[in-house]
């Protein structure tokens, strides 16, 4: 049977699997992203990754790999533009040729959450509907739009950093980006622990003990984690806004974290959407860890998902 082989590459774990029509994962594998090791290491773990998942069913074919990367992807050259020095020597890797030329398939690329975006708008919580909006809330914050089935990459590939939008409630804090007041620096689970600690708070063991603290009565945990949500949302209503989805999906780390969290979210994302479009659904996604390996793969299995940049 012919499948195609979908990579999710993230800064700690390369996951890839063969996908059948549908978007159906039928086998997956995994093993630890080589960072310090340089690009040649990781190209070569994808390359394994592959011949692995082949050898492991019998008959099975690839026709095509399609590759959700960290970094900004440009996914017609399919070079990485720029990487963060979680994976050092990443930036200028030439990775869908590279790929192309180690396995003799097409490869098509992309960043990782638009891998995630795509997977879950065209087989996921969004299948059937039109627009959808995807947003992703963890380490950091980003996600895509998905106009029917393609995705809107942009100029550079670099669509959906919606982390670095201004947000009202990170005034005064400087940002990774060398930017400051962005959303991401109030609203992601980094964020959120620094805020915790500005607050006097004792020294949790990560993020998510900070919830089970704001369970517990800890008044300084629920006001850290409203005031993050409450920012989330309200940025979530001005895409709303903006952009007029028929659907919003709301995933990452953070979207498991409870209801204190995803009400907050989902009450002020309604509160800023205009009174016409404050009906937007708004969901969380459906695929789990599977969503960047189906993207990434329905990038070969359909020739309509990406919008072609302008070069």
């Amino acid at each position: 049977m012919t499948f195609t082989l979908g990579v999710d590459l993230g800064g700690t774990k390369i996951a890839a699997g063969l996908v059948a029509p549908g978007g159906i994962v039928t086998r997956r594998m995994s093993a630890p992203t080589p960072a310090t090791e340089g690009p040649e290491a990781i190209l070569q773990t994808i390359v394994d990754l592959a011949t692995r998942l082949t050898a492991s069913a019998p008959g099975a074919a690839i026709a095509g790999c399609g590759i959700g990367a960290a970094g900004v992807i440009d996914p017609v050259s399919r070079t990485v533009q720029f990487a963060t020095n979680s994976l050092p020597g990443w930036t200028g890797t030439r990775l869908g040729a590279e790929i192309e030329r180690r396995l003799g398939v097409p490869v098509a690329t992309v960043n990782d959450v638009h891998a995630h975006a795509i997977g879950e708008a065209v087989h996921g919580a969004g299948r059937g509907e039109r627009t959808v909006l995807v947003i992703a809330a963890g380490t950091g914050i980003g996600g895509a739009l998905v106009i029917d089935g393609e995705l809107q990459a942009g100029r550079h590939g670099a669509a959906g950093h919606y982390g670095h939008v201004p947000a009202a409630e990170a005034a005064g804090l400087a940002c990774t980006c060398g930017g400051g007041g962005h959303l991401e620096v109030i609203a992601s689970g980094p964020a959120i622990l620094q805020a915790y600690l500005r607050r006097g708070g004792s020294a949790p063991r990560d993020t998510q003990e900070i919830f089970a603290r704001a369970d517990s009565g800890d008044s300084v945990a629920a006001e850290v984690i409203d005031v993050a949500a409450t920012a989330l949302g309200r940025s979530i209503g001005g895409l709303i806004n903006s952009l007029d989805p028929d659907l919003v999906i709301v995933g990452g780390g953070l979207a498991a974290a409870g209801p204190r969290w995803w009400n907050t979210v989902e009450s002020q994302a309604r509160a800023e959407a205009m009174g016409l479009l404050a009906g937007c659904r708004i969901v969380p996604p459906s695929l789990g860890a599977d969503s960047a390996i189906v993207g990434a793969a329905s990038l070969i299995t359909s020739s309509t998902l990406l919008t072609p940049l302008s070069l």
